[in-house]
């Protein structure tokens, strides 16, 4: 799952003392673990490892450079959805031509700045964007990417059964085409010699917890393949996007080796390259934030532990109704948590709402939640918050957003400052 663990009633990042962390540090603060991301990578591109396949890790979902470095040395490609993700992959010298590059409206100027890293594909989402990336490549000779290689994203009307802010894969959305629209976008441009349009990208969506949507996605697009390559196209790859589970519970989510086991026999003979966008699946268990209790307040029937993180250094919880395991970053030996659910109740805890100073009645982590006693200065770890943490901070109410740290066997570095009161009007100045 991870290699955050308790030690001696104590929570270790790999082997490195959180505490010792934190007293460097300060709080909140996100806590990576190397090991962790290396380890859910090759996991991937091992059960994968029968098809030609390209492991393209979702940029959106963790980006800071370091550990995008981590990732593109030991192989990773990289899905983009904007020009400053291209510059970051750029920045941590990734391969260019491992870069696939979505999202609904990519502008001339981010268009134009792919064209001239070279990138492997750009996922189209509309007739409009495809037309556009002709004008621009017509318009952009000398680029290096003179005849960029585009996959159609295409909707196979599957609901992944996920929260609806996560769900992209249905029919009536505003990402991709649908599949009857597909063959029409093939007809009208398919056959054309400034760019190559040989491949389709789909996407379901975040968090699946089920294989049987991507079967059933996959199985619909391999039709719509074997009629296109019938009408003469040239299909050579598929992208099948990402959205794959990850164990915000203990082991509640299908492994890497669970999605690959129904997924490769699908397309085993095909001739198709295959290309993933694990986001989620690498990151999220790859992180923890630590945050310091402020405050403990009870009011009518509810106990709060008031903490000094707040929505804006997390903002899942109140966004999608996501669940993260809470506890303590020191714990007595009866509470050392045997594993991390959503209604872990052991002897001597307390029902509490865990939530933070952010003017927003929506500002918290957790409702309800049986916890340790916990008073204030105590330390607590939000797990499995690599993915869609940091990246979706934000510095509402102010707050300057949280340091990152990277632990690496017992070492551990600063990978980004905390942001001071002088970098939040750094640009207003």
């Amino acid at each position: 799952m991870d290699y955050f663990n308790y030690k001696n009633g104590k929570l270790f990042a790999e082997n490195v003392d959180v505490e010792r962390i934190v007293a460097e540090v300060g709080t909140p603060a996100y806590i990576y673990s190397k090991a962790t991301f290396k380890d859910h990578l090759q996991k991937i591109q091992e059960a994968y490892s029968e098809l030609d396949t390209t492991i393209c890790y979702s940029v959106k979902a963790c980006g800071n450079i370091n550990i995008l470095q981590i990732l593109a040395q030991a192989g990773s490609g990289f899905d983009i959805v904007s020009g400053g993700e291209l510059y970051r992959v750029l920045q941590a010298k990734a391969n260019p031509s491992k870069v696939v590059y979505a999202g609904v409206g990519k502008t001339d100027t981010e268009i134009i700045e792919a064209l001239n890293a070279g990138i492997g594909y750009f996922n189209v989402e509309s007739e409009a964007e495809l037309k556009n990336l002709i004008r621009l490549t017509k318009e952009n000779i000398d680029s290096k990417n003179t005849q960029p290689k585009v996959a159609l994203r295409v909707n196979p009307d599957v609901d992944p059964k996920t929260h609806a802010y996560t769900t992209t894969g249905k029919k009536e959305t505003k990402f991709g085409v649908c599949l009857e629209r597909a063959q029409k976008v093939f007809a009208d441009y398919g056959r054309g010699e400034v760019l190559k349009l040989c491949a389709i990208h789909t996407h379901l969506g975040s968090i699946g917890l089920s294989v049987d949507p991507y079967v059933e996605a996959i199985e619909k697009i391999l039709a719509l393949i074997e009629q296109l390559r019938a009408d003469g196209f040239t299909i050579e790859a598929l992208n099948i996007g990402g959205g794959y589970g990850a164990d915000y519970i203990t082991a509640a989510s299908p492994t890497a080796a669970d999605y690959a086991a129904a997924i490769v026999p699908l397309l085993k003979g095909k001739g198709l390259k295959l290309i993933l966008e694990p986001g989620a699946t690498i990151a999220a268990n790859a992180a923890v934030l630590a945050t310091k209790v402020l405050y403990l307040k009870t009011s009518g029937r509810k106990k709060f532990v008031i903490v000094d993180a707040g929505m804006n250094d997390l903002i899942r919880p109140p966004l999608y109704d996501a669940f993260h395991f809470i506890w303590p970053v020191k714990a007595d030996k009866k509470f050392v948590p045997p594993r991390r659910d959503k209604d872990l109740q052991l002897d001597g805890t307390v029902v509490v709402d865990v939530v933070g100073p952010v003017c927003e009645s929506a500002d918290f982590f957790a409702m309800d939640r049986a916890l340790p006693p916990v008073k204030r200065g105590d330390l607590l770890s939000i797990f499995t918050a690599g993915a869609y943490g940091f990246s979706m901070s934000s510095n509402y109410n102010s707050r300057g957003r949280a340091a990152e740290v990277l632990v690496d066997d017992d070492k551990f570095k600063v990978i980004r400052k905390r942001e001071t009161y002088g970098d939040l009007i750094a640009l207003e100045k």
